[in-house]
């Protein structure tokens, strides 16, 4: 007869049968620290975050002094066998100890600085005073937390976008300028003269020798000639009269657009004007009498 062998249950085991094993994550209460853990907790947090600030630091005194020279010929092989770093991310940890170097000499700055390289690598590119700006703007978008590399590009990007300059700083209604700068279809009125008819919010509705355009501020540059202040909206209203007639010759027209680029007008164009005036003038006459 064959016997069987029986396996002796532990106690550890038999409990486990009786006893289903719990799922669930123990909760542990928090405590309290002490002054002095509070104290070493902050440090090596510091510590922490500095990290990157402080490997920068290191390697600069490294280059600088050439503290690599006995086993490396150059910075570069030395980075790569020593740390695993390649040429690059050597650099932008320097570049990157510079710009927090930077900021801490900032005062309008509170204790929010950055915690990894990748939040100042856009700085790198800065002048100084452009880096805290740009910090600053980045902390208050961020709910004064450290910001990402993401909310500091974007602040630099919208930098280099042009200004935008509300018209109703800019000018008022009556105000004559030339026009610089216009593309597409409006290049043609490029050094022309423009008077402002509307203000919009960050656009001027202006009159020229034929038509209306809307443009932005950089898109004018200002007549500061009382004359031209004075003579340019009688112009405007001449031409625009002669036009309205819908009559002219091509060469009425040639004269006209050769005006509406003149800021002033000299005796012989004066001339050629009231000419143009006269002319269609007796010609219209003439046409309601036929």
């Amino acid at each position: 007869m064959t016997k069987r062998k029986t396996s002796k249950s532990s106690p550890l085991s038999d409990s486990l049968a009786e006893e289903p094993q719990s799922s669930a994550i123990e909760v542990v209460e928090p405590e309290e620290l002490t002054p002095e853990e509070v104290r070493d907790r902050l440090y090596l947090e510091r510590q922490i975050e500095k990290a990157f600030y402080l490997a920068g630091r290191a390697l600069m005194e490294l280059r600088d002094r050439r503290l690599y020279r006995s086993t490396h010929r150059t910075f570069e092989e030395y980075c790569r066998d020593r740390f695993g770093y390649n040429r690059s991310y050597s650099y932008q940890l320097m570049d990157a100890a510079i710009v927090v170097d930077n900021l801490q000499k900032c005062p309008q700055i509170a204790d929010i600085f950055p915690n990894r390289e990748g939040q100042v690598r856009p700085l790198t590119k800065l002048e100084p005073d452009q880096q805290r700006e740009v910090w600053q703007q980045a902390v208050k978008e961020a709910g004064d937390k450290i910001p990402t590399g993401h909310i500091v590009k974007g602040i630099i990007e919208r930098m280099k976008e042009k200004p935008l300059y509300k018209a109703s700083d800019f000018c008022q209604v009556g105000d004559v300028f030339i026009l610089t700068k216009l593309e597409a279809t409006e290049r043609k009125y490029n050094g022309c003269w423009a008077i402002a008819v509307t203000l919009n919010d960050f656009a001027v509705e202006v009159a020229v020798h034929d038509n209306t355009l809307i443009v932005k501020p950089e898109n004018l540059n200002k007549i500061d000639s009382p004359e031209a202040h004075q003579q340019v909206p009688q112009i405007k209203e001449r031409i625009w009269r002669l036009r309205n007639l819908g009559i002219l010759d091509r060469g009425a027209y040639t004269v006209l657009e050769s005006l509406g680029r003149q800021s002033y007008l000299t005796d012989v164009e004066f001339g050629l004007l009231q000419w143009l005036e006269e002319y269609y003038s007796a010609f219209q006459e003439k046409e309601v009498q036929d």
